[in-house]
C-alpha cells in the first residue's frame, strides 16, 4: 500500500498542506493576540494557536489519504513524548512541523513553513517544505529528484576557492562539546551565521543559496522533510561518526548537510577536529 501511494500522485498531500496553511497559518500571520502564544521549555521555544491547529488539521488529513498511517507531530509529541516512537515503527508515519519558525512567525517575519515527511521503517520517502508565506512548495520524492514550485531543484556544487556559507546551531544552546565543535567551523574560508527555520535553511542548500548546515539537535519534525531534499537535490549530510543521519535518533552531535558530498566531508572534518 506504501509503495503504490508514494508511487502515484503525490498532489493531494501538497494540497492537504496548503489548505492546512490556508485555514490555520495565514489567518492569523501578524495578527496572533498575546494570550495566543505560550512558551514550551522556554523563551526561545513558543507555540501558537496556529501550530495547534495547523497540526490537528493535517493530522486528520494526511491519515485519511494514507488508512494506516500515523503521525508524529511536534505540538502532539510535546503533549505525549512517547507518541515519538512512532517513527520507529512499522506503520507510515507523516512527520509533522506545523510551523518550524515559529519565533519568526510571532515577530511578523515571512521566515517560517511547514515541514511534512513521510518515512517507513527509517526511510525518507516524500516531503514537503511550505512557506505560505512567500507561497513556495518544494517537493522531494525518493528517487524522483524534487522541485520548487514545479520547477526541478539542484543545488549543485560550491565555486571552487569561495568562502563556504554555512548555517549553524546557537553555541549558546549546546554542550561544550557540541559548542567546541561548532567553534571549529569558524575559518578564515567560512562563513558562520546562526540558522532561521530549519526548514528554510535546507531549501537554501537545496536551490545553491547555502552551502551547508551543522545542527546540534535532531528531533525529526525539524530535519526529516529538508533531508529528503538536500539528498534529492545532489547533496549529502553525515553526523559527527561520519555516518548519514538517521531520522530515527542516536546520532553523533553535530551533524551536517551539504549542497554536495565534498562539502558535507569538509564541514564534518571541521566539526571533528578535536575529537
Amino acid at each position: 500500500m506504501i509503495e503504490h501511494f508514494v508511487g502515484g500522485d503525490l498532489s493531494e498531500v501538497e494540497a492537504a498542506i496548503r489548505e492546512a496553511a490556508a485555514a490555520e497559518i495565514l489567518p492569523r500571520f501578524r495578527q496572533l493576540a498575546a494570550h495566543e502564544i505560550a512558551e514550551k521549555s522556554g523563551p526561545h521555544d513558543l507555540v501558537t494557536v496556529a501550530d495547534r491547529g495547523a497540526e490537528e488539521h493535517l493530522t486528520a488529513a494526511l491519515t485519511a489519504l494514507l488508512p494506516g498511517s500515523v503521525v508524529v507531530g511536534e505540538e502532539a509529541v510535546a503533549a505525549d513524548p512517547s507518541s515519538y516512537h512512532a517513527i520507529r515503527g512499522d506503520a507510515p508515519v507523516w512527520i509533522v512541523d506545523p510551523v518550524d519558525g515559529t519565533r519568526q512567525f510571532v515577530r511578523g517575519e515571512p521566515g517560517f513553513c511547514t515541514l511534512v515527511a513521510l518515512a517507513h521503517r527509517g526511510e525518507l520517502l516524500a516531503s514537503w517544505t511550505y512557506a505560505a508565506a512567500l507561497d513556495e512548495m518544494a517537493v522531494a520524492v525518493r528517487g524522483r529528484g524534487a522541485q520548487l514550485n514545479g520547477k526541478p531543484l539542484r543545488g549543485g556544487i560550491p565555486v571552487p576557492g569561495a568562502m563556504l556559507e554555512v548555517a549553524t546551531s546557537h553555541p549558546d544552546f549546546t554542550t561544550p562539546e557540541q559548542k567546541q565543535s561548532l567553534l571549529n567551523l569558524r575559518s578564515e574560508d567560512v562563513h558562520v551565521r546562526p540558522c532561521g527555520s530549519a526548514g528554510l535553511e535546507y531549501l537554501a542548500i537545496a536551490r545553491g543559496a547555502l552551502d551547508a548546515v551543522a545542527f546540534n539537535w535532531e528531533l525529526a519534525w525539524d530535519h526529516a522533510a529538508g533531508l529528503l531534499l538536500v539528498e534529492e537535490t545532489g547533496g549529502a549530510h553525515l553526523t559527527l561518526t561520519g555516518e548519514p543521519f538517521r531520522i530515527t535518533g542516536g546520532n553523533a552531535l553535530p551533524f551536517t548537510a551539504a549542497r554536495d558530498a565534498a562539502t558535507a566531508r569538509r564541514v564534518h572534518d571541521l566539526l571533528s577536529a578535536t575529537r
